[in-house]
């Protein structure tokens, strides 16, 4: 390939046509062009002869360059331009693609992908073999085929960044049993995340024995970035940010996202020269912390960079009663001295306050708990018993301890009947020896924990056998006796320790499987916790993490995750990184867990090594063949005017018979051929004059717009749906717009338009930098959007549905106001009707605004006029709005029929009004009017 700047030429020898160009100018000036015929009528002699001109002599100078324009064009295609031409390979044999296509590929995948396609292009030109292999493990395992250029193309550009980390000891088998021929004589490249992993010395070994080995690698600040699962520190989370290499500084951003995609906080990291991890504090109040669903390095887009959180980081409220009181004289003899130590560092600790008109009781259950302890309480009496009950069978759980008061009494809130007095083990009176804990059941939810040999129970109290006494033990002694009993009552859970909440009756209260136990029991007020038949219940995917770190559909051979096994389960392709269980209750497997730490990959091994490229290659030969053949397709009318056989009106053929219209003419259409020479291709002009076609559309006239999504169907349906929307505000409004416009938010400018459609579809592709800025200066500007998720579901429900996710995902990155529904007096309600609900195609649900203050104002307003920045709703409003060719409708609103698109046109109107005039039906000036038309 010959490089001419950024143009570069695949076939540098047909630029030899160039030579001829001087002959085919010669023979054009010595071939006079065909002779004109005139008729000449033997009465008419003389009528008309002098409007005559003479047959030229020679072909018009304008004309030969015009066809000199078109013969250079022609060469210059043959010879097959490319911009921004890749890079050259020396190798002629076949070649061997390796790709990283884990998660740390993902931040900068469209570098490998400019990078990869410059390769096979480069192949293609010199019909080369491929084989292409890919690095992250499959679920279902693929071979290793050798093809062609064309069909390698085909399927490197399906290839997305996968949220699994390389394999590189599953691929050295493939490429192993692919066998592939002439074993030395390939080219073989790889290219890298940058990060080193298990057996990447051995795979690259085995890449070396096929061939010089080529190693395309990130720079040191180019590689991605990881995020570790955050360390609980009382109300505050400890997050652990990890980088390959200490070269450089490095900052970045952590943030907090809560439902729905809200960020609720943020905090900076840095990495000094020489440190490959950093540890940030993000502190925020107990409420605010339990609402966060995930972490994310901000910018970053990769899984790794992504942690998911579940209810195992929420901390939850533990309330603490004690049925004796040596708190204050005797704290360590105190029941509620081991609970504090042993729920203290996974749960908020709420104690007891009794006043003189509440209990105790009463006093814990008047604000939020997870779970509630009492330490030797025989009997609940008076109301609270009552009001306990009714706590459990809401959902709450009761853990009880016993003691000397409850072996002496007992109430109804027990798993199972009890036996008065209790059973001593040890002593001088007693045979019985102190016993041991028998290891626990598979059904009960402390399986799988280590039992210490020394924890000995010497007193406890015994259930009476009945039937079913086996299905509601959890955990035993070694001769059998149960010593933690469960049973379900209603919604919630009734938990009993047959012995006390201190030292008195065993020394399990100072063991680690004490806090086990207890964190256990705590799991299972979030939905998620193991029951007696729920301990190897298994949890279906339910969302998963893609490379981008976005979560989407879990693919199809996703397997269920068994509950008890999420801790320790790597990710892998039947058990993708995401969220298993239900919206309801969820557990989340992460890419990234406490163990991981990030190496570079060595480059000792490579023949060569290289960055990857800045941008791929753009083919200029379908340009410069078009217009080429456009200058032949006017050549060749050109022609038959000057020859006579296309007649044109006398002043056109004057005008065009003009030397100075036809040098006119030449240099405008040689325009094209002096940008592609420049670097730049016809395209950027046509793109520059649609650009400027498409503003004054939408400046000459009011519009309103809607943003082009890419699913043909729902970018029709916007367009018909704001088409209707523009029909009833001239019929029945002062405003008159003009046909709406469609606009891609990546490079059209949003400025033009008061009102912004924007359809959510679940696969909304994440914004670049360039566009989130416009869209963030549109909506500072006075700007509204109205986001539409056509789900009809809660805005504010955790993954209530694909489309949510892409419109939290989408506003995650935005500068986004807190956001209420719209309430009654919201101006939105009065903008032109009087309105209380904001139907669409589907009726219900609630309709976001910012969030406004007590007297109607916006805290931290970003419209100067006092208009929200953005609406959203679920309700499908375009398809309410939507009229075909004809003005008729053209999608049945339900449930409520032509009412319901009578109310979905009017919100519509009330929308554009709100948005063009603002705030000032807010005034109090026009309350008289608004009471009269009410009739009050």
């Amino acid at each position: 390939m010959l490089a001419l700047g950024p143009i570069g030429f695949a076939a540098p020898l047909a630029l030899a046509g160039l030579i001829a160009l001087p002959v085919i100018w010669w023979l054009l000036r010595v071939t006079p062009p065909a002779p004109h015929r005139v008729r000449f009528p033997a009465l008419r002699l003389l009528r008309g002869l002098h409007d005559e001109e003479e047959t030229p002599a020679a072909t018009p100078w304008w004309l030969m360059a015009l066809r000199l324009l078109a013969a250079t064009l022609l060469i210059l295609a043959f010879a097959e331009p490319v911009a921004n031409p890749a890079r050259q390979d020396a190798g002629t044999g076949p070649l061997l693609l390796v790709v990283d296509d884990g998660w740390a590929s993902a931040p900068g995948w469209s570098r490998r992908q400019a990078t990869l396609d410059g390769i096979l292009a480069t192949a293609r030109r010199a019909g080369r073999d491929v084989a292409l292999l890919t690095t992250t493990p499959r679920a279902v395992a693929t071979g290793l085929d050798v093809l062609t250029a064309d069909d390698a193309t085909a399927r490197a550009t399906a290839l997305t960044p996968s949220a699994l980390a390389p394999d590189y000891a599953a691929t050295a088998t493939r490429l192993t049993e692919a066998a592939l021929p002439d074993q030395g004589s390939w080219q073989v490249i790889w290219l890298s995340d940058g990060l080193t992993g298990d057996n990447a010395d051995a795979f690259a070994e085995d890449l070396a024995r096929h061939g010089p080995l080529t190693l395309i690698a990130p720079s040191a600040d180019e590689t991605a970035l990881a995020l570790l699962p955050p360390a609980q520190l009382g109300q505050s989370m400890e997050v652990t940010v990890l980088r390959a290499t200490g070269s450089g500084t490095r900052n970045g951003t952590v943030a907090a996202i809560g439902k729905p995609g809200r960020q609720l906080t943020e905090a900076p990291f840095t990495f000094a020269e020489g440190e490959t991890e950093t540890t940030i504090t993000l502190d925020m109040p107990l409420e605010l912390r339990n609402a966060v669903t995930r972490l994310e390095i901000s910018g970053e887009n990769s899984a790794g960079a992504v942690t998911l959180l579940d209810d195992r980081w929420q901390r939850r409220t533990v309330g603490l009663v004690a049925g004796t009181s040596t708190e204050d004289a005797q704290p360590l003899l105190s029941d509620l001295y081991y609970l504090r130590r042993a729920v203290g560092p996974f749960a908020e600790i709420r104690e007891a306050h009794a006043g003189s008109d509440t209990s105790e009781i009463e006093d814990l259950l008047s604000r939020p708990l997870s779970m509630l302890i009492t330490a030797d309480v025989g009997q609940l009496v008076g109301d609270d018993a009552e009001r306990v009950r009714q706590w459990v069978e809401d959902g709450g759980n009761l853990v009880r301890f016993a003691g000397p008061r409850l072996a002496a009494q007992t109430d109804e809130l027990m798993p199972v009947p009890l036996r008065g007095g209790g059973r001593a083990l040890g002593g001088a009176l007693t045979w019985a020896t102190p016993q041991g804990l028998a290891p626990f059941e598979e059904k009960s939810p402390f399986a799988g924990l280590a039992i210490p040999e020394d924890v000995q129970v010497h007193r406890q109290v015994l259930a009476d056998p009945t039937a079913d006494l086996s299905s509601h033990t959890w955990a035993r002694l070694t001769d059998g006796t149960p010593l933690v009993t469960a049973t379900r009552r209603g919604d919630g859970w009734l938990v009993l320790f047959h012995v006390s909440a201190d030292t008195d009756w065993s020394n399990l209260p100072i063991s680690g499987l004490y806090v086990e136990m207890l964190r256990r029991v705590l799991d299972l007020s979030r939905g998620t916790g193991a029951g007696e038949q729920d301990a190897q219940r298994l949890l279906q995917p339910y969302r998963a993490l893609d490379g981008n770190g976005r979560l989407v559909a879990p693919p199809a051979l996703a397997e269920p995750l068994a509950l008890l096994a999420v801790a320790d389960t790597r990710p892998g392709p039947t058990h993708p990184p995401g969220l298993y269980g239900t919206q309801d209750g969820f557990r989340a497997l992460n890419v990234m867990d406490g163990s991981t730490r990030l190496a570079p990959l060595e480059t000792g091994f490579a023949a060569s090594t290289e960055a990857y490229a800045g941008s791929s290659e753009t083919a200029l030969k379908p340009a410069l063949l078009t217009l080429a053949l456009l200058l032949l397709l006017a050549d060749g009318v050109i022609a038959l005017i000057l020859s006579g056989r296309l007649r044109l009106p006398p002043a056109l053929m004057a005008r065009l018979r003009s030397s100075t219209t036809a040098a006119a003419l030449t240099a405008l259409l040689a325009l094209p051929v002096a940008a592609i020479a420049m670097g730049a291709t016809p395209a950027m002009a046509q793109q520059a004059s649609a650009e400027d076609e498409i503003a004054l559309l939408a400046t000459l006239d009011t519009r309103l717009a809607y943003v082009i999504t890419g699913n043909s169907r729902v970018d029709e349906m916007s367009r018909a749906g704001l088409t209707g929307l523009s029909q009833v505000l001239r019929s029945r409004t002062a405003i008159e717009p003009a046909d709406p416009l469609g606009v891609d938010v990546e490079r059209d400018e949003l400025a033009f338009y008061p009102l912004l459609y924007w359809p959510v579809l679940p696969e909304q592709k994440d914004l670049s930098p360039e566009a989130l800025a416009r869209v963030d200066n549109y909506m500072k500007r006075g700007g509204t959007i109205l986001f539409d998720t056509m789900d009809h579901q809660r805005i504010e429900a955790i993954g209530a549905s694909p489309g949510n996710e892409a419109l939290r995902r989408l506003l995650g990155n935005l500068d986004v106001p807190p956001l209420e529904p719209v309430s009654e007096g919201h101006v939105l309600t009065k903008a032109f009707y009087l309105l209380q609900t904001f139907p669409g195609r589907w009726a219900g649900g609630d309709l976001w605004a910012q969030a406004q203050g007590d007297a109607g104002e916006t805290p931290g307003t970003l419209n100067q006029d006092g208009v929200t920045p953005l609406l959203i709703g679920a309700n499908d409003y375009a398809a309410a709005w939507a009229v075909d060719a004809r003005g008729l409708p053209m999608a049945k609103p339900v449930p409520g029929g032509e009412r319901q698109r009578e109310m979905a046109r009017r919100f519509g109107v009330n929308l554009v009004m709100y948005a063009l005039t603002g705030n000032y039906k807010a005034d109090q000036v026009h309350v008289p009017a608004l009471l009269e038309r009410l009739g009050q």
